[in-house]
C-alpha cells in the first residue's frame, strides 16, 4: 500500500496525507508544503509587508508546523492550523523587528515624554502595579494560565498542549482566572 501511497500523493485526501506527515514521511510532508506554501506566503506577505522576509517567515512556519504536527489531532484541520502558526509568527518577527534591542525597556519608559497628564501616567503605573500584585496572589494554575496567554502569547490549541486539557476547559480557566484576578485588584484598591 505504501508504493501506492507514494505514486498518488497528489490524490490523497488531506487528513490521509497528514497522517502519512505525522509518521513521518518526507514525501506526505512534501506534498503537504506545495498545497499550502502559497497560502503561507500570502499570508506572511501581507502581515510583514516585505517578499524576502515573507519567504524567509514562510519556510519557519513549516519547519514549525512538521515538528509539532504530532500535536494535530484532526487531520482536516491543518489548513486552519497552519494558518494560526503562520500568523502568531508574522506577529512575533513584526514585534521583534519593530522594538528596539539596545534600550532597557524601564529605561526608555522612565525617558519618554509623555502626551497625557502626570496623574493619568501615575494612575496607570498603579494600575499595573495592582495588576502584578494580584498575580502574585493568585492559585499556581490561575498564574500560569493568565500569563500564558496573555504575557507569552499562546493561542489556546498550544495552551491546550501545554496543559493537558481540552481548549473548552482552557477556555473556562481563563475566564474563571480573570474574574478571580479582578477581585484580587479591587480587594487591593480598596485595601
Amino acid at each position: 500500500m505504501s508504493a501506492v501511497i507514494q505514486e498518488n500523493y497528489n490524490d490523497l485526501a488531506l487528513s490521509d496525507l497528514v497522517v502519512c506527515a505525522q509518521s513521518g514521511d518526507r514525501l506526505a510532508m512534501d506534498e503537504l508544503y506545495v498545497r499550502f506554501h502559497r497560502h503561507v506566503l500570502t499570508i506572511a506577505f501581507k502581515r510583514l509587508g516585505n517578499w524576502d522576509e515573507a519567504q524567509e517567515l514562510c519556510q519557519d512556519v513549516f519547519v514549525q508546523a512538521f515538528r509539532k504536527l504530532d500535536q494535530l489531532q484532526v487531520g482536516d484541520a491543518f489548513p486552519g492550523w497552519l494558518r494560526q502558526i503562520a500568523v502568531r509568527m508574522s506577529i512575533n518577527r513584526t514585534a521583534r523587528r519593530n522594538r528596539p534591542s539596545s534600550v532597557d525597556h524601564e529605561i526608555l519608559e522612565a525617558t519618554i515624554a509623555s502626551d497625557q497628564e502626570p496623574s493619568a501616567d501615575a494612575i496607570r503605573g498603579e494600575e499595573q502595579q495592582h495588576v502584578r500584585q494580584g498575580l502574585e496572589r493568585l492559585g499556581e494554575l490561575d498564574r500560569e494560565t493568565l500569563v500564558a496567554f496573555y504575557l507569552d502569547g499562546q493561542s489556546l490549541v498550544e495552551m491546550s498542549h501545554r496543559f493537558a486539557a481540552p481548549v473548552g476547559t482552557i477556555k473556562r480557566r481563563l475566564h474563571t482566572a480573570r474574574k478571580r484576578l479582578a477581585k484580587e485588584c479591587d480587594f487591593l484598591i480598596s485595601a
